[in-house]
């Protein structure tokens, strides 16, 4: 009997154990030029999708560094990725989405394990890999742009340039207007001294 709960014991060990490399998280390492509201706990979302997290900030003389944690493994992301910063929600909160660029086969990444030395040479995102991150859709920029166009239509000298546009475009569409209409009564006069001529003869 107490070797049957020895072996049970052994079992269920390995199974949690394979359960947890089978689920085991890896890091990769960004850099952004700021930090964009980005905190620990920042949600990493691939596709729309939650795939981890950011476990620590670290700032730079010139940039911010940003550890994020990826859920699982067997979570393969290309190389050839944009990675950048996006406000979303009603509170704007901050998300760091990645953006593949390329169309991942399982032909391609079929036996690539992320934790592996041999996965550098590969074409996917490796444990502790060093990438860059920029900015992305930003509610305050939108504003800040806002607020400027609206000043330029709050400013007189803008008015007065376009007020000048305007008028020289109608008096070039007048004289448009008075070239074509020349040109009609040219035509007709021609093809009235045409017709009298093929009539004479």
């Amino acid at each position: 009997m107490i070797f049957f709960l020895f072996i049970c014991f052994i079992i269920i060990l390995w199974l949690i154990v394979n359960l947890d490399m089978n689920n085991k998280t890896y890091s990769i390492f960004i850099e952004f030029k700021n930090a964009y509201g980005i905190r620990e706990g920042t949600i990493v979302r691939m596709r729309g999708v939650n795939i981890g997290s950011v476990k620590n900030i670290k700032m730079d003389l010139n940039s911010v560094l940003v550890l994020g944690s990826i859920k699982s493994r067997h979570i393969l992301i290309p190389k050839n990725s944009i990675i950048e910063t996006n406000q979303t929600g009603l509170l704007n909160d901050i998300v760091i989405d990645i953006i593949p660029l390329d169309k991942i086969t399982e032909r391609d990444f079929q036996d690539v394990n992320v934790l592996s030395p041999q996965c550098f040479k590969s074409k996917i995102i490796c444990h502790l890999n060093y990438l860059q991150g920029e900015r992305g859709l930003n509610y305050d920029d939108l504003v800040r742009a806002a607020t400027r166009v609206s000043q330029r239509f709050d400013d007189p000298s803008f008015f007065n340039l376009f007020y000048i546009f305007l008028q020289n475009t109608i008096d070039l569409s007048d004289d448009i207007f008075s070239i074509t209409l020349d040109m009609s009564n040219l035509l007709s006069i021609f093809y009235s001294i045409l017709k009298k001529r093929l009539d004479f003869y």
